[in-house]
């Protein structure tokens, strides 16, 4: 199965300027794959945690999704909440679609964002919604910067705006992306156990 997409970010980019295959067979951030979405890492979170879903199939819009798709969607946010909660010890969790380009929407594709929150781990809690809008949250470019300096043999750190007073963040490695979909795998692999019991 070859699905058409745009979050990996480890694969070569192809089509659209954003767009990307990720083969969900063989893809090194995707941590949890139901028959109609999965979820993934994040190439530059946001906070520790932040990670995304979304629908197998490719649509720009939340209204272009089917009835099954959405409630596939919305029933793997609620799974992958859960253990994002629990494996980051958070105390809440910002859930968010950005619908559109006006919505802030860098790339033609639906997803959801779970960002696990703690107390005063920002200095506002509504910081994380510019942070989203802002430069920091366009993972389209992010993705496009890494995958030019990929090829032309760089390897590329670009500042990524600080979340706190002095910490820069930079594209993660895909190692350390690998590890954390492996170790987010297992976790959601002993949720459903539980669930089961």
């Amino acid at each position: 199965m070859r699905v058409i997409s745009w979050f990996c970010g480890v694969l070569p980019r192809v089509g659209g300027a954003y767009c990307i295959h990720i083969d969900l067979r063989n893809g090194q951030q995707v941590f949890h794959v139901t028959p109609l979405s999965y979820a993934l890492v994040n190439l530059k979170p946001l906070l520790p945690g932040h990670v995304l879903v979304s629908p197998l199939r490719v649509v720009p819009r939340f209204n272009d999704l089917s009835t099954a798709e959405v409630q596939d969607l919305f029933l793997t946010v609620q799974r992958v909440s859960r253990t994002i909660e629990r494996v980051y010890d958070s105390t809440a969790l910002n859930i968010a679609i950005q619908d559109g380009k006006d919505a802030g929407q860098s790339v033609p594709h639906v997803h959801a964002h779970i960002i696990p929150r703690k107390r005063d781990d920002l200095p506002e809690p509504d910081a994380i919604y510019n942070m989203m809008e802002g430069e920091e949250g366009d993972v389209g470019r992010h993705l496009k910067e890494n995958e030019e300096s990929k090829a032309a043999g760089e390897e590329h750190r670009a500042k990524f705006p600080a979340v706190d007073a002095d910490e820069a963040r930079t594209p993660r490695s895909d190692e350390v992306m690998e590890r954390e979909a492996q170790w987010l795998a297992e976790e959601m692999a002993k949720d459903a156990a539980e669930e089961k019991t």
